[in-house]
C-alpha cells in the first residue's frame, strides 16, 4: 500500500509539471519582436497533437486582451493606455513669489576672549620687598606691581652722582685754564669724555634703581600667579599676570561652506549666555581652515570699557554681511534633482516644469532664506515630487504668496539657529 501511495504522488507531480510546461511560453531571440515567442508543448508536437488540441480548449493559454504586445515600444505602450504624450497634464499648485532686498545676518556661535594676557616680569634680580596689588583688581598702565630691595642700587646711583659731579668740577676748570691760556686746547677733550662717561654710569645706576619698581605697560585686571613678598626673582621671573578686558574678542570658527561671505570690517551684534549685549566689528578672518573641522576661525573685537564682559563667556554674534535679493520659502517646496542637488520646481512660460538650484542663507519659522533665483517664480507647493522638468503640467495659482503676510509684506524673521 506504501508503494501505491508513493507512486500515485508521483504522477500527480508528472501530471502538473505538464500542465505547466504546457502553458508556458517559449522565447527565441533573434526573429524580431513577437516573433521567437511560441508554447512550451511546440518541442513536443510540431505540428499539433492531443496535447495542443487539450491546451488550445482549455484557454489556459489564451493572451487577455490587455496583455503587453512585445512589438510595441515603450512610449507606444504608454499612449496606449493614456499615460504617454497623450495623456492629459499632470495638476499642480503654485504660488508666486517675488523677492526683496533683505539684511543678511550670518550667525555665529563663540565664546569671548581677553585680547592680551601679559605677564609683568622682573627686569632684574632682588628679594618682593612689597606687593602694590591684589588679585583680581583693576589696574592702568604705569601702575606699580611690585617693589624690589634695592639693595646696594641706591649706593650705586649715590656714587654715579658723585663721579659727574667730580667730571663736571674738572671740565670747568680746565675750560677756564684753556680761556686763561694755561692749558691747552686739546687737554679739553679728555676732560669733557670724563664728563660723558661719568653722565652714562648715573644714567645706568638710575635705571637699575628705577627696574627694582615693576610696572605694568597694560591696562586690565591682575591675576595669577602673583609674586608673594619675601620671594627672590631673577630676571626675566613673573610677578603677576595682567589681563587685558579691553577691547575684549569674541572668537568664533567659520564653515568653510560659508567662507565667501565673511570679510573685515563687518559689523557684529554680540549676545553672551549671561544676557550681555555688545557691539563690534570682525577684525581678523584666518587665511587656513582648522583640518580637524575644516572651519575658519575669525576674531571680533568689542569695547569694553570697564571691563563689564569677562573673558571665556559663551556668546552668540550675528553679523550683518549685507543685504541681497532674498526669497523666502517654506522648506516642504524644496525637493532634490537626480543628482542630488537641492532647489525647487517652478513653473514658466507654457506651463513647463523647471529645476532651480538653491543656497540657503537663513533659516527661520517663517521658512528659508534662499538666494539665486529669478527675482519673481512661479513655484511649485503642491504635486513637485510627481514632475519633471520640461513636463506639461496644469498649473492653479494660490491666492496667497509665499513668504509674505496678507498685507502682502515680507514676514519678520525670527528663530535663527546659529550654526
Amino acid at each position: 500500500m506504501r508503494a501505491i501511495y508513493s507512486y500515485g504522488i508521483a504522477l500527480v507531480i508528472v501530471l502538473v509539471l505538464a500542465v505547466w510546461l504546457a502553458t508556458g511560453t517559449l522565447v527565441i531571440g533573434g526573429k524580431g519582436p513577437g516573433k521567437g515567442e511560441q508554447p512550451v508543448v511546440s518541442l513536443i508536437e510540431k505540428n499539433g497533437g492531443p496535447l495542443t488540441d487539450a491546451v488550445e480548449k482549455s484557454g489556459v493559454n489564451a493572451k487577455p486582451s490587455e496583455a503587453i504586445d512585445p512589438a510595441k515600444t515603450i512610449a507606444e505602450r504608454n499612449d496606449a493606455t493614456g499615460n504617454g504624450t497623450t495623456a492629459a497634464p499632470r495638476s499642480v499648485r503654485i504660488a508666486v513669489v517675488t523677492a526683496q532686498f533683505m539684511p543678511i545676518d550670518f550667525p555665529l556661535r563663540g565664546r569671548t576672549k581677553a585680547k592680551t594676557v601679559v605677564s609683568i616680569v622682573a627686569q632684574t634680580s632682588g628679594v618682593v620687598q612689597k606687593i602694590a596689588v591684589t588679585k583680581g583688581q583693576s589696574v592702568k598702565a604705569g601702575d606699580t606691581i611690585c617693589t624690589l630691595d634695592q639693595g646696594a642700587r641706591k649706593l650705586a646711583v649715590d656714587q654715579a652722582q658723585a663721579n659727574v659731579d667730580q667730571a663736571q668740577t674738572a671740565y670747568e676748570s680746565n675750560q677756564a685754564l684753556v680761556k686763561k691760556g694755561l692749558a691747552a686746547e686739546n687737554t679739553a677733550l679728555a676732560a669733557q669724555s670724563a664728563l660723558a662717561a661719568a653722565k652714562t654710569a648715573l644714567e645706568n645706576a638710575q635705571l637699575e634703581l628705577s627696574r627694582t619698581e615693576i610696572k605694568t605697560d597694560v591696562p586690565g585686571v591682575v591675576e595669577d600667579p602673583l609674586a608673594t613678598v619675601g620671594t627672590m626673582l631673577a630676571a626675566g621671573q613673573p610677578c603677576a599676570t595682567v589681563v587685558q578686558l579691553d577691547p575684549m574678542l569674541f572668537i568664533a570658527s567659520v564653515p568653510e561652506a560659508k567662507i565667501g561671505y565673511a570679510k573685515t570690517g563687518l559689523s557684529a551684534a554680540i549676545t553672551l549666555v549671561t544676557g550681555e549685549k555688545a557691539e563690534g566689528k570682525v577684525t581678523y578672518i584666518a587665511a587656513t581652515a582648522d583640518d580637524k573641522t575644516r572651519s575658519f576661525p575669525v576674531e571680533i573685537e568689542i569695547p569694553n570699557p570697564g571691563g563689564k564682559l569677562r573673558d571665556g563667556i559663551t556668546a552668540d554674534a550675528t553679523v550683518n554681511v549685507g543685504t541681497a535679493p532674498v526669497l523666502v520659502l517654506p522648506q516642504s517646496v524644496l525637493t532634490l534633482d537626480d543628482n542630488g542637488v537641492l532647489g525647487i520646481r517652478t513653473v514658466e512660460d507654457g506651463n513647463k516644469v523647471a529645476f532651480h538650484a538653491v543656497t540657503i542663507v537663513k533659516d527661520t519659522r517663517d521658512g528659508v532664506w534662499v538666494v539665486g533665483l529669478p527675482s519673481k517664480i512661479n513655484v511649485i507647493t503642491v504635486g513637485q515630487e510627481f514632475v519633471q522638468p520640461g513636463q506639461i503640467v496644469d498649473a492653479k495659482t494660490d491666492d496667497t504668496k509665499l513668504g509674505t503676510s496678507d498685507t502682502g509684506d515680507v514676514k519678520p524673521s525670527s528663530g535663527e539657529q546659529p550654526s
